[in-house]
C-alpha cells in the first residue's frame, strides 16, 4: 500500500529567499566599504547577509577575492566577535561545510556534545549525509566515520554510524506486512525481553523511512498499548536513549522537532547560542516557516517574540531576519497554517455535498417472495449463507422492515431469531444489525459501548457527535423502548466530568438550524478566544455549551472567524487545552462539520490499520452509513489514503463477514 507521512506543504518553505536583482560584485563593494576604516557597519553587514540566499553568499565571497584580493570570511571574523560572529560566518559557509564544521568542533572540543552529534545525523537526509561526510574529508583532511568512532561507543556508536551511510529508504511504497514485521520485532526486542536487543531498534529506526516508520510506530502503540517514545526511555538510557527518541520524533514530524529544540534553548536561565544558531542557519532555506508555524502552535508564541525577548543587539538583529517574521503581529496569518485552515472553512461552507448512500431499495421489491427464500436458506441441515447475505444487503431498511413482518405474519417465526440461531460471530453481528432500524442499531451500539467491560469512549463519541436531530432523538426513544430506561440516565451513571456534560447536551438533540449569524459569529468566536486565559473548568464549558449547541453552518463562520483572532485553527487550540475524552470529543465535532465523510473514512481506515481489525466499528460505520453517505465516505477513502475502501476490505476481512461488508461497499473506486 501507499503511506502518506505528515503532509507536506508545497512551494518554498524557508524564510530567506533568493534575491532579486543581484550583483555579486556589487554585494562585494557595499561589504568592503562597510568594514573599511574604524569599526564597521554592522547594520548594512546583517541587512545585505540575510537578504541572499547561500548560493548567492558563495559568489559574493568569489567576487570579493577577484575585486580585493582579500578573503571575505577573515574580514568579517576580524571585524565581529562573539556570538554575532559565529552567526554571520556560519551564514558564509555552504550548508555541508557548516555541517561539518559543527560535527568537528562537537567531537575535537573539551567533550563530546552529543546533543549537537544526535541533532545533525537524526535530522538530515541522505543527499545532506553524502554531502556532509564529503565535505568532512575535504575540510579536515580526516574521515567523519573514523572520527565519530574514536569518540563515541557501544551502541550509541554504531546507531551513527548506521546514520552516517546515508542509506535510509525512500519514502515511497510502504509494505504493510514489513510495517507489522517492524512493530512486532521493536516490541518483542524491548517489552517482552529480559534486558533489550538494542541491535533490533538500531536496523530499524536507523534504516527505514520516515513514512515507513510513522506506520510502524501506530502498529507498535496498538501492540504495546504505550507509544514507542515511552518504551524507549523504559528500556534505553544515556545518549543511546536520546539519539533514538530524536529520530522517532524527526520521522515524526522534522520541523517540531526543530521547534522544541529551539524553545529549550532559550528557555530558562541562559541562552544555548550554539544550538540557536545552528538551527536558525541550516534550517533558514529548507523549512523554517513550517518550523515557526509549529513553534507557535506547540508553545502559543512566535519565534520571533522569543528570540526578541531572549537575546540582544546585533545578534538579536540577525536571528530576527533569520527567522523572516512575526506569527503574532496583530492582524497577521502565520505562514500558511492559518491561511491553509481558513480556506478549508471556507471551502466547506460553501460546498453543498450531495450525500449518497451505496444502498438503495430494491426495484420489484417482493417481501413474501424473500422471506420464503430466506426461511429455505435457514431450513434444515446447514444454511445457505450466501442467499441470506445476497438478500439483506440488496435492500433498503424499510424494506428490511417489511421483510420481517412478512416473516412473522406468513411464517409466524420471528426472523431476528432465526437469523440469531443460523449464523454466528461477526457476520451474525452485522447482518442483525442490518435488521434493526438505523436507531435500534446506534441504540444497542450505545448500550454496548457503556455496559460493557470498560466504556468505549470512542463509541460514545462517534455517534452522538455525527447524528442529527432527528436520528437523535429517534436513538433516545429506541433505547428506551430496549432497554427500559433513558439514554441519559445510563450515560449520567458511567460517565463523568465535562465529557459527561458534553455527551448528554448532545443526547437532548437540540442543536439549532438554520444559516449563520455573522455577527453572532464573531461574537462566539472572541468567546472561545478569551477562555483560553480562564481556568481549565470555564473554558471546557464554553467549547460544550458553543460547539454543542451552535449550527454546523454557523460554526463553520466561527471558526473561520476564531482563526481571524488567533491565527491558529480551532482544532489546534483543542489539541493544546483540552484533555482526555473531552478533547477528543470536541475534534470529532470539529472535523464532523468540517467533512462529515472524511470524518468516517479516517475511522474506517484507522479500525483496519496494521495488526488485528475492529470489527465494532468496522461493522457498526459501514452499517449506519450505508444508505446515508458511503459512497462519499468511500471517495473521500480513496483521496486520503490512495487506496479504494473495498481493496482495503478485501485485504482485511474474510468469508462471508468480507462479502457482507463488500457487498455494503458497492463498489471498487
Amino acid at each position: 500500500m501507499s503511506a502518506k507521512g505528515k503532509g507536506s506543504r508545497s512551494g518554498y518553505r524557508g524564510s530567506m529567499k533568493t534575491a532579486q536583482d543581484f550583483s555579486a560584485n556589487q554585494d562585494a563593494e557595499t561589504l568592503y566599504n562597510a568594514m573599511k576604516g574604524f569599526g564597521s557597519d554592522k547594520e548594512t553587514i546583517i541587512d545585505l547577509l540575510t537578504s541572499r540566499s547561500n548560493a548567492q553568499r558563495q559568489q559574493i565571497c568569489a567576487g570579493y577575492k577577484t575585486l580585493y584580493g582579500r578573503d571575505l570570511i577573515d574580514d568579517l571574523k576580524y571585524e565581529l566577535t562573539g556570538k554575532f560572529e559565529r552567526l554571520i560566518i556560519g551564514l558564509m559557509k555552504p550548508p555541508a561545510v557548516y555541517d561539518a564544521k559543527e560535527l568537528n568542533d562537537a567531537i575535537k572540543g573539551i567533550g563530546t556534545d552529543e546533543k549537537c552529534v544526535i541533532e545533525v545525523l537524526a535530522s538530515r537526509s541522505n543527499k545532506q549525509i553524502h554531502e556532509l561526510t564529503e565535505a568532512y574529508k575535504e575540510e579536515y583532511e580526516s574521515d567523519l566515520e573514523a572520527d565519530i568512532v574514536g569518540d563515541t561507543s557501544g551502541h550509541f556508536k554504531k546507531m551513527l554510524v548506521v546514520l552516517l551511510q546515508g542509506t535510509r529508504e525512500k519514502d515511497d511504497v510502504v509494505s504493510e506486512d514489513l510495517v507489522a514485521e517492524d512493530a512486532k520485532e521493536l516490541y518483542e526486542a524491548g517489552e517482552l525481553q529480559w534486558g533489550t536487543t538494542e541491535s533490533s531498534f538500531i536496523t530499524i529506526l536507523g534504516n527505514r523511512s520516515f513514512c515507513h516508520l510513522q506506520l510502524v510506530f501506530d502498529e507498535y502503540q496498538k501492540i504495546a498499548g504505550k507509544e514507542i517514545e515511552e518504551s524507549l526511555r523504559g528500556e534505553l538510557s544515556g545518549d543511546l536513549e536520546k539519539l533514538m527518541l530524536a529520530v522517532v520524533r524527526c520521522a515524526r514530524n522534522t520541523q517540531e522537532y526543530f521547534a522544541s529544540r529551539l524553545y529549550k534553548a532559550m528557555k530558562g536561565m541562559g541562552t544555548r547560542d550554539n544550538t540557536l544558531i545552528r538551527i536558525m542557519i541550516s534550517r533558514s532555506e529548507i523549512d523554517m516557516l513550517d518550523i515557526r508555524e509549529e513553534f507557535r502552535m506547540k508553545y502559543e508564541k512566535s519565534l520571533h517574540n522569543t528570540i526578541r525577548s531572549d537575546t540582544s543587539g546585533d545578534y538579536k538583529r540577525a536571528l530576527l531576519r533569520l527567522c523572516g517574521g512575526d506569527d503574532d503581529a496583530a492582524g497577521e496569518f502565520f505562514p500558511e497554517a492559518a491561511q491553509v485552515a481558513y480556506q478549508i472553512w471556507e471551502v466547506s461552507a460553501v460546498t453543498r455535498m450531495e450525500l449518497k448512500g451505496t444502498v438503495r431499495p430494491a426495484p420489484d421489491f417482493k417481501p413474501e417472495v424473500d422471506a420464503k427464500a430466506l426461511r429455505k436458506a435457514m431450513k434444515g441441515f446447514g444454511t445457505d449463507e450466501e442467499t441470506i447475505i445476497g438478500i439483506i444487503t440488496q435492500r433498503s431498511n424499510a424494506q428490511r422492515q417489511q421483510l420481517r413482518q412478512q416473516f412473522k405474519s406468513q411464517l409466524g417465526r420471528d426472523l431476528m431469531a432465526d437469523l440469531k440461531s443460523e449464523v454466528g460471530g461477526v457476520l451474525q453481528k452485522i447482518i442483525l444489525g442490518l435488521m434493526m432500524t438505523p436507531a435500534q442499531f446506534d441504540a444497542k451500539q450505545l448500550q454496548k459501548a457503556i455496559q460493557g467491560v470498560g466504556t468505549d469512549e470512542r463509541a460514545l463519541i462517534e455517534i452522538l457527535t455525527t447524528r442529527t436531530n432527528q436520528e437523535i432523538r429517534a436513538i433516545n426513544e429506541a433505547y428506551k423502548e430496549a432497554y427500559h430506561k433513558s439514554l441519559e440516565d445510563d450515560l449520567s451513571s458511567d460517565t463523568s466530568g465535562h465529557f459527561k456534560r458534553l455527551l448528554i447536551s448532545l443526547t437532548q438533540g437540540n442543536r439549532e438550524e438554520g444559516e449563520a449569524d455573522l455577527t453572532r459569529a464573531m461574537e462566539d468566536a472572541k468567546e472561545l478566544c478569551s477562555s483560553t486565559d480562564e481556568d481549565s473548568g470555564s473554558m471546557e464549558s464554553k467549547f460544550i455549551s458553543i460547539l454543542c449547541m451552535r449550527s454546523y453552518p454557523h460554526l463553520r463562520r466561527v471558526f473561520q472567524d476564531y482563526i481571524k483572532l488567533t491565527n491558529r485553527d480551532i482544532e489546534q487550540t483543542i489539541k493544546n487545552d483540552i484533555p482526555g475524552d473531552l478533547r477528543n470529543a470536541l475534534i470529532a465535532i470539529v472535523r464532523s462539520i468540517k467533512n462529515k465523510p472524511a470524518f468516517f473514512a479516517e475511522r474506517l481506515y484507522k479500525s483496519m490499520k496494521g495488526a488485528g481489525t475492529d470489527d465494532r466499528t468496522l461493522t457498526r460505520i459501514m452499517v449506519s452509513r450505508s444508505e446515508i453517505d458511503l459512497l462519499n465516505i468511500r471517495h473521500e477513502f480513496q483521496q486520503m489514503y490512495d487506496v479504494s475502501l473495498f481493496s482495503f476490505i478485501e485485504a482485511n476481512a474474510s468469508g462471508d463477514y468480507s462479502k457482507v461488508l463488500l457487498a455494503l461497499c458497492g463498489g471498487e473506486d
